[in-house]
């Protein structure tokens, strides 16, 4: 038998691939050892990655999205004209042998040759900037919540109880006894004078759990941490104010958006995380050009913050709602071989925005006779909590492309709607299983 010569298709043929380093890049446009040249990180060796692209005629470049370094290189890039695909990891990493980084280099400007390389996400400029204000203000909020324990954990060690008779010892009351003491009040009948109205407890009782035994170390290291927790919060006022200043003019460069409004939700809770100066509730159904993300239950003021700034109207990229449910790993990666299903687990990784959908699918199964907190307890019955929120979660990201994309509003699905798709499922179930087997009315014993 003679042997057929089997060749794949060359996509790009002025191609090439970069393995991205933190302190040099290693290039390479093609094979050979001649075609591969190692440069540094400095804007100096941009220009000079630029200009041997040029020297060799190169359009199209592949480059790996390891941690921050590919970044001022990507803008450098795109600024020059180049057609420049961003990939995961994880699609560059099967390379036969050793893994050097000259051979990764190699390996991308292979795969991206013949057109085996598939860019990841990226939003607008835009959008970019609006996610790292929110993502610089989602840690300030995290570093604010470690401050908090750390002040407890002093109080507890001075025997201020404060955690036992204040649900939050960052609200009003807790705030104002922690600022007095720090100020260097003792006495626990003033402090507890410091009460507001909506507490609880009586200020007898706040007295008793405020008998500290006066170490100067714990003290000192309450001060510290009080201090910390007042300038992350000032921190976080004044990231409030950037995101306001940002979301405000891509509302106003359309004129179309702004003519948009919507009554206040006072049915909404707003978490004391949420951003106090910035009506999330108006701007996000601006920003969409009329889609009231908040009109979905269980979606907080943070969620649709969270999908404005994680992905925007860049929504619009991924072509189906499946598409991007999958790109948030909300869909379960089926592995099928032998017509046998292996595996049909959900991948692993996670996002900022899946998480945010995850907590609003768990905040979903607290509520009571809703149509989405149905569909969780229906889940949650069969197999269990935590599958329930992932199937939530995806389901509320179908829901937001839905609404973002083809500009459907949220109309939740009634008892009787789900039961007839089920019906309907049934019944092609059984049509199957009938043409299959050939069965015939008299086979069933039915009365026609």
């Amino acid at each position: 038998m003679q042997n057929r010569d089997v060749k794949m298709e060359v996509v790009n043929p002025n191609a090439a691939g970069i393995d991205v380093g933190s302190r040099s890049h290693f290039v390479a446009i093609g094979q050979g050892k001649e075609e591969i040249k190692e440069f540094g990180v400095y804007n100096s060796d941009h220009q000079e990655i630029i200009k041997w692209f040029l020297e060799n005629e190169i359009q199209t470049v592949a480059m790996e999205s390891t941690g921050t370094y590919w970044q001022n290189l990507y803008s450098a890039l795109i600024s020059a004209g180049f057609q420049v695909i961003l990939c995961n990891g994880k699609f560059t990493k099967n390379i036969k042998g050793k893994k050097t980084d000259v051979k990764d280099a190699q390996w991308i400007q292979k795969l991206h040759t013949i057109g085996l390389l598939t860019g990841s996400f990226l939003p607008d400029e835009a959008t970019e900037q609006l996610r790292t204000y929110c993502r610089h203000r989602a840690n300030l909020v995290q570093q604010a919540a470690d401050a908090t324990r750390k002040m407890q954990k002093y109080m507890r060690l001075l025997n201020l109880r404060l955690d036992v008779v204040v649900k939050d010892v960052t609200g009003l009351t807790g705030l104002a006894i922690i600022d007095a003491i720090c100020q260097g009040e003792k006495s626990p009948e003033k402090l507890a004078e410091l009460r507001h109205g909506n507490c609880k407890k009586s200020e007898e009782e706040i007295a008793k759990a405020l008998q500290s035994n006066g170490r100067k170390d714990y003290m000192f290291g309450l001060k510290q941490e009080y201090q910390m927790y007042i300038s992350f919060q000032q921190k976080m006022k004044e990231c409030d104010v950037e995101i306001e200043i940002l979301l405000n003019e891509q509302i106003k460069s359309d004129p179309e958006k702004k003519q948009h409004f919507i009554d206040k939700k006072v049915y909404k809770k707003i978490n004391k995380n949420t951003p106090k100066n910035l009506d999330i509730n108006l701007l996000s159904y601006q920003y969409f050009g009329g889609v009231d993300l908040l009109a979905i239950e269980g979606v907080s003021h943070a969620t649709a913050l969270a999908v404005m700034s994680e992905v925007g109207n860049d929504i619009r990229k991924f072509g189906t709602a499946d598409q991007f449910a999958s790109w948030l790993r909300l869909s379960p990666n089926n592995k099928i071989s032998g017509g046998k299903v292996l595996s049909s687990r959900i991948p692993k990784g996670s996002n900022r925005l899946k998480i945010a959908l995850r907590n609003a699918a768990n905040s979903i199964g607290n509520l009571k006779d809703t149509a989405l907190s149905n569909f969780f307890t229906r889940i949650a019955y069969r197999k269990g909590r935590p599958s329930a929120i992932s199937a939530t979660a995806r389901k509320l990201a179908v829901i937001i492309w839905n609404m973002i994309v083809k500009g459907v509003p949220y109309k939740p699905q009634n008892d009787y709607e789900f039961l007839d798709q089920k019906r309907k499922r049934k019944v092609q179930e059984m049509k199957k299983l009938i043409h299959k087997f050939d069965i015939k009315i008299n086979d069933l014993g039915l009365q026609v």
